[in-house]
């Protein structure tokens, strides 16, 4: 029974980001004004080659606790470190999950898959802890500790239990980073053992990969450190249909910011950019999972259903998805189909 006030508009802080950002997060501007969503955006403009992100972005998503975002340039080499990390950190989002599922009337080479992908955020090779020992020499460091691993073994296991999946599997190298995976490892165990109901396995992460594209109907709910989970995430989301209609967020105690679940940091080809071509359903998704969040269920599922509608009915895609619409004949189509 809602209680007075829950639907009062929310305010959520917007990032349209680089590249295609700007395309994609106007897609979802528009649904959401179509269909009347109890939500409002506060945009602010963040680039990749800032040196960091503004305060008053950050200010902003303390204050409203959501945020959707578009990609951010991540500059390869140099001095400039990426703004997606440093918005993990800055924000404590320790989780990172990837929705990798069948959608029907989008042809695949494997059926029935339905994993998740979650993540662990804000340490392992992401630490950014390098140097260069002597010329021609760098050192790079994984950092794994007992409190991170065992915080995101405990939301893998909770999100298991209350979402009704029956396993949840651990992927890591412990046959040759004995400590560092090892102790990754420990932790999901001790978690597991609290969770009796739901079964708990481990894998390599090299025969993980095998698997994922031999028999990827086999996983749940896979729990994984940084560096892993990014190549787990876009191999699922590779063989569920494409890095463009998969959802995702990054969440931690108090805040959440939603974006493209796999490839977040993909900003798109400059000529995807200047044709309008870019695919908007995998933030839409997006944005359907942070409505779900804000607890708006309804108008998730209302958004969920137009977006599954249009992909079945297959008149409307864009190149990635073997078709030749433009982002707004996508977008149309989507808004034509909201119940």
């Amino acid at each position: 029974m809602p209680r007075p006030g829950d639907g009062s508009p929310r305010p959520v802080t917007l990032i349209p980001g680089d590249g295609i950002g700007p395309l994609v997060t106007n897609a979802v501007e528009q649904v959401m004004e179509a269909m009347h969503a109890p939500v409002y955006f506060e945009k602010y403009q963040v680039h990749g080659d800032m040196k960091q992100i503004p305060q008053e972005v950050i200010d902003s998503i303390r204050k409203n606790k959501v945020c959707l975002k578009g990609g951010l340039r991540t500059p390869k080499g140099g001095e400039v470190s990426s703004l997606n990390l440093h918005l993990r950190r800055e924000l404590d989002l320790y989780a990172s999950l990837v929705d990798c599922c069948n959608l029907p009337g989008l042809p695949t080479r494997h059926e029935n898959v339905d994993i998740v992908v979650i993540r662990e955020n804000t340490e392992g090779e992401y630490k950014g802890l390098e140097h260069e020992v002597v010329p021609g020499v760098v050192e790079s460091l994984k950092v794994i500790t007992k409190f991170c691993s065992e915080r995101i073994a405990k939301y893998a296991f909770e999100y298991a239990y209350l979402n009704n999946r029956k396993k949840v599997t651990a992927v890591h190298k412990a046959n040759i980073m004995k400590l560092a995976d090892g102790l990754f490892l420990e932790s999901c165990r001790e978690v597991a053992a609290r969770y009796p109901t739901i079964k708990y396995n481990e894998i390599i992460v090299d025969n993980c990969c095998m698997q994922l594209v031999s028999k990827p109907e086999q996983f749940d709910v896979m729990i994984t450190p940084n560096l892993y989970g990014n190549l787990v995430a876009n191999t699922a989301a590779g063989i569920a249909g494409g890095t463009g209609v998969m959802p995702g967020g990054n969440v931690g105690a108090e805040h959440a910011v939603f974006e493209q679940g796999a490839s977040a940091g993909n900003v798109g080809k400059k000529k995807m950019v200047e044709q309008k071509t870019a695919n908007p359903l995998a933030l839409l998704l997006s944005s359907a999972m942070m409505l779900r969040h804000l607890q708006f269920p309804a108008f998730a599922n209302r958004l969920e259903e137009a977006v599954k509608n249009v992909i079945l009915e297959g008149k409307y895609r864009t190149k990635d998805l073997g078709g030749d619409s433009t982002t707004q004949q996508v977008v149309d189509a989507v808004i034509a189909k909201i119940g």
